[in-house]
């Protein structure tokens, strides 16, 4: 009878380094896929999501306070003071316009239907006012530094709480209280969104959708404001109506110069937007 033979130690060690370089090789590549399909369908839905505010409007006059809703509670019944989950609450554009709501939520926000949360506002372009013009506001047919008069600015940043523009009766994030600070679904990816502070390693929830955000436009407008402002009879083209950025690099802690961000504008599809940019300059970001 033929002599049988083991496996030596040094074939052992082969047969797993060998495993390690092919997993080093694969596990990137099926990473990226997994992240360019789960980019995809959010592209598809931030455009699904475009249409119906454009049919909303239509039927309205006027774009909704928040893309799906306000969070709210029961008033009667027998879960009177509960969550109302956002699967059955009847919101701006759900689900008679958008009829899933998976398209309120991003690929990677994992978070329960009755899950709300209290945001800030993100961040404000860091550029100084009178440095960054884009429109020409005053009409004197040039672009120059008094189309950028600091009310035409985003009044608030990440220190300060978003208030609801329209208050409910009672709010889940206030205890049941008045609701004078907006409360959102987490769920609901586009109006707000979970973003990491740049070199602090903890997290933060800010606004996305917003239909007036100038210090005029919150103040009662003025024909020197800017006009990309959804709240705004007509806003322009360029106007940005929200922006994902889930999908966002980072380096040294800090928001990294790569087309990560997916930004919504009101002229058509959404499209990839260099994630530093739309981190710092929020709604100003041009396409």
């Amino acid at each position: 009878m033929k002599p049988t033979r083991g496996i030596t130690l040094i074939e052992l060690l082969t047969v797993i380094a060998i495993i390690a370089i092919l997993s080093a090789i694969i596990l990137p590549v099926l990473a990226r896929a997994k992240d360019s399909a789960y980019r995809g369908g959010d592209i598809q839905h931030m455009n699904e999501l475009r249409t119906a505010l454009q049919l909303y409007r239509a039927d309205n006059g006027a774009y909704p306070p928040a893309i799906l809703g306000y969070a709210s509670v029961y008033m009667t019944g027998a879960n009177m003071g509960q969550i109302i989950p956002a699967n059955l609450y009847p919101g701006h554009l759900y689900s008679k316009r958008v009829p899933s709501l998976e398209s309120f939520r991003p690929a990677y926000d994992r978070v329960d239907p009755s899950a709300v949360t209290m945001a800030l506002w993100p961040n404000q372009d860091p550029r100084a006012a009178g440095t960054a013009p884009a429109l020409d506001l005053d009409g004197d047919g040039d672009i120059d530094a008094a189309d950028d008069p600091a009310n035409a600015r985003q009044a608030f940043g990440p220190a300060t709480t978003v208030l609801a523009e329209s208050p409910l009766p009672a709010s889940p994030c206030a205890g049941g209280a008045a609701a004078v600070e907006a409360c959102f679904y987490r769920i609901s990816g586009y109006d707000v969104a979970e973003e990491r502070v740049p070199g602090s390693g903890v997290t933060r929830t800010t606004l996305r959708y917003s239909r007036f955000w100038s210090s005029w436009g919150l103040g009662g407008g003025n024909a020197m404001d800017d006009p990309r402002q959804l709240g705004y009879d007509n806003p322009p083209e360029n106007t940005v109506i929200t922006w994902n950025g889930y999908f966002r690099d980072y380096s040294g802690g800090d928001v990294s110069h790569t087309k990560k961000d997916i930004v919504l504008f009101l002229s058509g599809a959404a499209r990839t937007y260099d994630s530093k940019d739309a981190f710092e300059r929020s709604w100003r970001v041009l396409p």
